[in-house]
C-alpha cells in the first residue's frame, strides 16, 4: 500500500471514530516525535495539538517507567468543556481524541482504545512494505573505482 493510501486509511479511521462518538469534536494522529500523521480537528492547530501529544507522552511514559506500571496506554486530561485522551497506536504513534464534556468516559476509552489499535496496525505495517527495496544500479558516482593496470616496477 502506497504512503498515501496508508494515510487515506488513517483518516478514514479518523472519520469513522468522529461519526460513532458524536461528543467527539477532533481526531489526531501524531508520531511520537510530534509530527502530524493524520488529522480530522476543525478549529484546532493540528501541528500544536501534536507537539503537545509528543510532550504529553514523555511524561506519561517516564511517569509509567518510573513507578513500573509498564509502557504507554493511555491518558486522559479532563478540563473545564471537556476532555483530551490520548491512545497508544502501535510502537510509533499516537491516537489523540478532544471532547465535549458530556462525554461517557467509557465509550472513549472503548473506541478509543479500538481505533488506536486499528491505526497502529496500519502505521506500523507500512515499514515492512518499504523496508526493504528493490536493488537500484548505483549511479556513476556511487560506482566504486574501477582497478586500472598496475604501475609497473623495475
Amino acid at each position: 500500500m502506497a504512503p498515501e493510501a496508508e494515510a487515506q486509511d488513517v483518516l478514514a479511521e479518523l472519520q469513522r471514530l468522529r461519526a460513532g462518538l458524536p461528543l467527539l469534536s477532533g481526531a489526531l494522529v501524531a508520531g511520537t516525535d510530534g509530527l502530524v500523521l493524520a488529522h480530522d480537528t476543525p478549529g484546532v492547530e493540528p501541528e500544536r495539538v501534536a507537539a503537545l501529544t509528543a510532550a504529553a507522552l514523555g511524561v506519561a511514559t517516564r511517569m509509567t517507567e518510573a513507578t513500573g506500571r509498564g509502557g504507554f496506554g493511555e491518558l486522559l486530561v479532563r478540563g473545564d468543556s471537556g476532555c483530551i485522551a490520548s491512545y497508544a497506536a502501535g510502537h510509533s504513534a499516537v491516537l489523540t481524541l478532544l471532547t465535549e464534556d458530556r462525554i461517557d468516559v467509557d465509550a472513549l476509552h472503548f473506541e478509543g482504545r479500538r481505533a488506536g489499535a486499528r491505526i497502529g496496525e496500519l502505521i506500523d505495517a507500512a515499514p515492512r512494505r518499504t523496508a526493504c527495496p528493490a536493488p537500484s544500479a548505483p549511479s556513476p558516482r556511487q560506482q566504486p573505482p574501477q582497478p586500472g593496470p598496475l604501475p609497473h616496477r623495475p
